[in-house]
C-alpha cells in the first residue's frame, strides 16, 4: 500500500497528523477520503451522532460533563471502525473512551455498534487527532492512550509521515496521568522497532516489558489481524507508562 491508511481493523482507519518544525505547514499521517456509507451508519450519524459525538472544541473539554460521571479516561487514536473500539468499551465498563477519527465511515459504524451493544462509556470526536490532543485534552489527565495499527507507510520516503515521532510522543506524554498508559500496536515489522525505539527515548515513560509486550487480555483480536497471524505475520505490542 502506498498513501492509503491501513490497519487490520480497517483500511481506511488512522485519524491524525504529525506537525513539523515549519510553522505553516504539516505532514499529514493521513489521507482524507469520502469512503462509502451504508444506510446503517448513515442512520446511526444522524440519530446518534448528537449524542454520542463530540463536536471539534479549541478549548479543554469537560470530560466529566461530557460523559455524566467521573471515570478513567482513555483516548484511542484513529480507531477505523472501531470493532476493536466497542469490544474494549463493553468489557471495561468502568473505564470512559473517546475516540478520535477523521473518516466519516468508521464514525457511522463506531455509532451504529454503540446503538446496537447500547454502550454508554464512548464518545468520538471526528478530527485531526493532534488538534484534539493539544487543544480539547487537558495535561495530566488521561488514564491511557491507544494507537492501535496506524498507517505504516511503508515507503521510506514517506516514513516522515508516521505518528510516532518524538514530537507527538511528547504531547501524548503530557496529557497521561502519572501511572498513565501508553499502548501502541502495529503488524509492520519496521515500524515496530522504530516505535520500540522513539519510545524507549522517551523520557517521560518506562517500558513494562523487555522490548515488546504481550498483547494486553483487553486488546481483542480483529479479523484481519486474525487472518494475518495465520498466515504467519506478526504483531507487536508496545506498552509504556508515564514515570
Amino acid at each position: 500500500m502506498s498513501d492509503v491508511p491501513h490497519t487490520p481493523d480497517s483500511p481506511e482507519a488512522d485519524a491524525t497528523a504529525v506537525s513539523t518544525a515549519h510553522p505553516t505547514r504539516a505532514i499529514r499521517s493521513f489521507v482524507v477520503r469520502a469512503g462509502r456509507m451504508g444506510p446503517g451508519q448513515a442512520r446511526a450519524l444522524a440519530e446518534l451522532g448528537p449524542r454520542f459525538a463530540l463536536p471539534f472544541q479549541s478549548t479543554p473539554l469537560d470530560v466529566a460533563n461530557a460523559f455524566g460521571r467521573v471515570a478513567p479516561c482513555v483516548l484511542e487514536i484513529g480507531f477505523g471502525m472501531g470493532d476493536a473500539t466497542i469490544a474494549i468499551a463493553q468489557a471495561l465498563p468502568g473505564t470512559d473512551f473517546i475516540g478520535v477519527e477523521v473518516h466519516t465511515p468508521g464514525v457511522g459504524a463506531l455509532l451504529k455498534r454503540i446503538g446496537e451493544t447500547g454502550a454508554t462509556n464512548l464518545r468520538i470526536v471526528q478530527h485531526d487527532a493532534v488538534e484534539v490532543l493539544q487543544q480539547m485534552i487537558v495535561p495530566g489527565s488521561l488514564a491511557g492512550v491507544h494507537v492501535f495499527f496506524p498507517d505504516p507507510w511503508h515507503k521510506k520516503k514517506h516514513n516522515k509521515r508516521r505518528l510516532i515521532q518524538p514530537g507527538f510522543v511528547d504531547a501524548l506524554v503530557s496529557r497521561l496521568q502519572a501511572g498513565g498508559y501508553l499502548h501502541c500496536a502495529t503488524d509492520w515489522q519496521p515500524y515496530a522497532e522504530q516505535m520500540l525505539q522513539v519510545l524507549s527515548a522517551a523520557p517521560g515513560l518506562v517500558n513494562t516489558a523487555e522490548g515488546y509486550a504481550e498483547r494486553p487480555a483487553y486488546r481483542p483480536l480483529t479479523k484481519f489481524e486474525n487472518r494475518g497471524l495465520k498466515l504467519g505475520h506478526g504483531v507487536w505490542d508496545l506498552v509504556f507508562t508515564r514515570r
